[in-house]
């Protein structure tokens, strides 16, 4: 039989309040491959889609008697992200063994910095007053890639990815939300993209996430039993799969049973996750100092040399452009989502100094261009001192908006050597400031709009824009709006 409304809310009311008497408490890993041309101890290539172990060299592969180097990118890379995330640098650290076997792990052990990592703290803002705080930032080397769906019968195993370098960045348990957890990754990705650090392609491994999850009482202090979602492999999957969890965890404190710490798997297709082994500990790994390669120290030198080539970050422009410029959130936050599209916009604004105009060029005609056509902002092909001219052109009434960003706008994306002024005149777009012209487009749309008129004048003051619209299409788009309101207004009144 179904539930009455009655039932049915009153359900919905539990629901709400079960979820109300508990707190999510999640911390992120994330492992992002570096954007190195060789892997972290030898010189194979890490570009991504080669055949299967063709990537592969005898110290990659662990043969017997091979030695690891170090490879300088990396220990630069990761000082680079650490000072963006305004860490502390470790200028003294070293690596250590983590042993474990996994078929994809030649050596049976990883490589990785996990107990003296090279940045310490730090944190990455999500919104105004927001921020997430790091627990570390530390160099390891990723494993090979096992295969299941290529054999019935077998595992397929690719060990080019076998040595590809790493930043494991780690979070605090601090994050009480999958929103939050949404942005923070979104912001990350943004960010090791900006840095040059990272390409941040999760569907193709290069961008990794797992997410460690476990609630509590909203009053208490301790911990919860924590799972961990392993290897999640799109921001969208990380948010899903920690509401499932935190519903999941709720359930089964309120049947009073206990939760088992272990590591779980995503499911994206029914948008579950579902158990893989108990959790391991730090101890069950084994870890000791890596034999065969010596401790790195950073410099004063080489630190101030990553300092000083550093670039402007994002959350600095971003305060700049709502603070300073006056922008929205939402436009300032839409150019600096991409470093290109944050170097255009201040590339144009060295030619004009309408900041909100071109805010609104970049962030729509000109933007929505690149992105039908597949284009990077870098490749616009008019100039930034014609488009420059041609907001100005908007700005001081010689161009309407419309045909500004339209009709112009694509002619001189076909003619990029034309000036804005020559493109206007040659379509004929340039508005007509002749008063006499003006009223007798006013005039003709009164006169054949007689009883709008009436109902203008009997009180419904609003139509004003209707006559406006009507001159705006009889002039095609030439009118001077201004004057064309100022007219109206003269001759209803």
């Amino acid at each position: 039989m179904a539930l009455s409304f009655y039932a049915v809310a009153i359900c919905i009311f539990a629901a709400v309040e079960k979820n109300h008497k508990y707190e999510a408490v999640i911390g992120l890993e994330v492992h992002a491959q570096l954007l190195t041309q060789s892997k972290l101890f030898c010189g194979d290539s890490t570009a991504f889609g080669a055949d299967p172990n063709t990537q592969v060299s005898p110290v990659s592969l662990a043969h017997p008697g091979t030695l690891p180097v170090m490879n300088k990118a990396v220990t630069e890379l990761a000082v680079k992200l650490g000072l963006a995330m305004h860490c502390n640098i470790v200028q003294h650290n070293y690596f250590a063994r983590k042993n474990y076997f996994y078929p994809d792990l030649p050596k049976a052990y990883q490589v990785s910095q996990h107990t003296a990592p090279i940045c310490r703290g730090g944190y990455l803002p999500i919104g105004e007053n927001k921020k997430v705080l790091l627990n570390r930032i530390h160099i390891e080397e990723d494993a090979g890639k096992s295969i299941h769906d290529l054999d019935d019968n077998f595992t397929c195993i690719d060990l080019n990815r076998a040595g590809i370098p790493l930043l494991e960045i780690v979070t605090e348990p601090c994050l009480h939300s999958a929103e939050d957890a949404y942005t923070y990754l979104t912001n990350l990705r943004r960010l090791l993209r900006w840095l040059n650090v990272c390409n941040g392609n999760m569907e193709e491994g290069s961008m990794r996430c797992d997410a460690n999850i476990s609630i509590r009482l909203k009053a208490a202090t301790t911990l919860g039993t924590r799972v961990e979602v392993k290897n999640l492999n799109s921001i969208r999957n990380v948010k899903l799969a920690i509401d499932y969890e935190i519903n999941r965890l709720i359930e089964i404190t309120e049947k009073g049973e206990k939760i088992m710490q272990q590591t779980r798997s995503f499911d994206a297709g029914t948008g579950t996750t579902f158990a893989l082994r108990s959790k391991e500990e730090a101890e069950d790994y084994r870890y000791f100092p890596e034999p065969d390669l010596p401790p790195i120290f950073i410099s004063n030198e080489f630190l101030q040399k990553i300092k000083s080539a550093m670039p402007v970050l994002p959350e600095v422009l971003y305060k700049k452009y709502t603070g300073k410029y006056e922008l929205s959130p939402n436009t300032a936050g839409t150019i600096c989502a991409d470093k290109e599209d944050a170097c255009f916009f201040e590339t144009l604004l060295e030619h004009t100094n309408a900041i909100k105009a071109a805010s609104n060029w970049v962030i729509g005609p000109i933007k929505s261009y690149c992105n039908e056509h597949n284009m990077s902002l870098s490749k616009f092909p008019v100039s930034f001192s014609t488009i420059a001219a041609l907001i100005e052109m908007v700005e001081n009434g010689t161009l309407n908006f419309g045909n500004a960003s339209g009709k112009i706008l694509q002619h001189l994306i076909n003619h990029p050597l034309k000036s804005a002024t020559e493109a206007a005149t040659a379509l004929n777009l340039l508005q007509v400031k002749d008063e006499a012209t003006t009223e007798e487009w006013v005039n003709e749309v009164i006169n054949k709009m007689p009883e709008k008129v009436k109902e203008y004048q009997s009180g419904k003051k609003g139509l004003i824009g209707l006559f406006a619209g009507e001159v705006k299409k009889l002039s095609k788009g030439k009118a001077d709006m201004n004057a064309v309101n100022k007219i109206l207004l003269e001759k209803l009144n």
